[in-house]
């Protein structure tokens, strides 16, 4: 028992010992205080880059761990004594450590029967470092890229054939429309040629028609270009006949001279028949008839019609 109580540290000495373990949670509050939180990366669209953290390594103070049990008896007054060792522990500690709220600084206590004294380590959050992201596994895509570009190339073929054939059609279309437009240029000189035509001979006939109008000049016709509107009433004369015998024929030519309106104005004879009863009968006969005009360029004319007559005794 009085081993114990002379290896009791004094008073002064615990209570230097209380002020200097203060000191030191003070100094470590400060020292996180001061410390600069590491800044969040910004995170990036495809790789998240890894956090940067600044690693600080905190220095423990030797710390005097003293035992003291309460004694039963006061003491007596310690003689003078060395003062205890003090065990160091100089262990540094290197972890990663990330700003955190500063521990509340504990005031110093009065001072109180001393106790047992075990030094409050500062807590430490372990963070966990960051995860590197696994590396993707690399894909070969050389063959998706080259199928890539056959895909790309026959898309152009295939546009290219497109607009080489849209401009074919177009210049179909466009060969089409001046075939068309110069059939229908053709067409209309054709056209307005024959009307020029058309109007040039209208008007020829228009000047001859009126020049036959105007002019009395007579026409030669034949007999073949006479159409009769009435035809005369032929009878072979009675006179002739007394000095003819049956089955005789005579035949005589005349030359008639036909007005506008297709009558007869003059009759002559151009070959006679040898019979004068015969001649003068077909002169007088004629005359009954009538013919239809005849026309030159479409206006009437006057005509001379050769007419051969002929008889056969009864």
């Amino acid at each position: 028992m009085s081993s114990t109580i002379l290896d009791a540290p004094s008073p002064k000495l615990t209570l230097a010992a209380v002020v200097v373990v203060v000191g030191l949670h003070a100094l470590t509050v400060a020292a996180l205080v001061a410390m600069k939180a590491p800044e969040k990366p910004v995170e990036a669209k495809i790789q998240t880059p890894p956090i940067e953290i600044e690693m600080v390594t905190l220095q423990k103070e030797p710390v005097a761990v003293v035992e003291q049990e309460s004694p039963k008896v006061q003491p007596a007054p310690p003689k003078p004594k060395a003062a205890p060792t003090v065990k160091a522990q100089p262990k540094p500690i290197k972890e990663p450590v990330i700003k955190e709220k500063p521990p509340k600084a504990t005031p110093p206590k009065k001072a109180t029967p001393p106790k047992k004294v075990i030094e409050k380590q500062p807590d430490i959050i372990k963070t966990e470092a960051p995860k590197t992201p696994a590396a993707e596994p690399k894909v070969d895509t050389h063959a998706a890229d080259e199928q890539r570009r056959t895909e790309e190339r026959r898309r152009a073929e295939e546009r290219r054939i497109k607009e080489q054939e849209q401009q074919k059609a177009e210049q179909e279309a466009r060969d089409r429309a001046a075939a068309q437009e110069a059939e229908r240029l053709a067409a209309e000189k054709a056209a307005r040629e024959r009307a020029e035509a058309l109007a040039a001979q209208q008007a020829a006939q228009r000047a001859a028609q009126a020049k036959a109008a105007a002019s009395n000049t007579p026409v030669n016709f034949t007999a073949s270009n006479a159409d009769w509107a009435s035809p005369p009433r032929w009878s072979f004369p009675r006179r002739a006949a007394r000095n003819a015998q049956s089955g005789d024929t005579f035949n005589v030519v005349l030359v008639l001279r036909v007005n506008k309106q297709g009558g007869i104005d003059s009759v002559r004879v151009s070959q006679p028949s040898g019979n004068p009863s015969v001649d003068n009968a077909a002169q007088r006969q004629v005359r009954s008839g009538k013919f239809k005009p005849f026309t030159q360029n479409g206006v009437p004319v006057v005509g001379n019609v050769t007419l051969p007559v002929s008889y056969a005794v009864p």
